[in-house]
């Protein structure tokens, strides 16, 4: 019953505006921060999450894979990280703040949140996790009052538009 109401209630979708507004502008800013100032660096994160992992109360290390992955792949490839993190959080913030492609967004903004969290950063993130949780659930309905509005109908229309027989034909 809630999520029916999420994912297609006028009211809900002006409550969903306002959060997704919200976590735009947060992300947005905080990869505007990093974009345009003094030369945004990863490696000092990632090396303090992989000295310091996450650990359970028997003081081993819960997310033994994240570690690992953070050593042998995030770590070498910091160029990388240094420029999709700051990329991506703008681009996740400016998804979110005109409405479009909002589910894209948010999937993505939570993956980030995640990769934080698995890092060890709690700060904000239960909190983005937790709006961006209802942000997802709420689908369409939560880019309504947005670009979403004409954006989503035209990909629909264009991308997976159907031949005659009813089937799926890629544009």
């Amino acid at each position: 019953m809630f999520a029916k109401w999420l994912r297609e209630n006028n009211v809900a979708a002006g409550i969903l505006t306002v959060i997704r507004v919200w976590l735009g502008y947060n992300w947005m800013t905080a990869g505007w921060g990093k974009l345009t100032g003094p030369g945004f660096d990863a490696s000092g994160f990632l090396k303090g999450a992989v000295a310091n992992p996450v650990k359970g109360p028997d003081g081993h290390m819960v997310y033994s894979w994240y570690v690992h992955f953070l050593e042998n792949f995030a770590i070498p490839n910091v160029d990388i990280f240094n420029t999709i993190v700051p990329l991506g959080e703008f681009l996740v913030g400016l998804g979110l703040l005109l409405g479009t492609l909002t589910t894209a967004a948010m999937f993505f903004g939570l993956v980030m949140n995640f990769s934080f969290f698995l890092a060890g950063t709690v700060s904000h993130n239960p909190t983005d996790i937790f709006f961006g949780f209802i942000i997802l659930a709420a689908g369409f309905n939560a880019g309504k009052y947005g670009l979403d509005r004409w954006v989503v109908p035209f990909i629909r229309k264009t991308v997976f538009k159907r031949g005659e027989d009813g089937v799926r034909n890629a544009a």
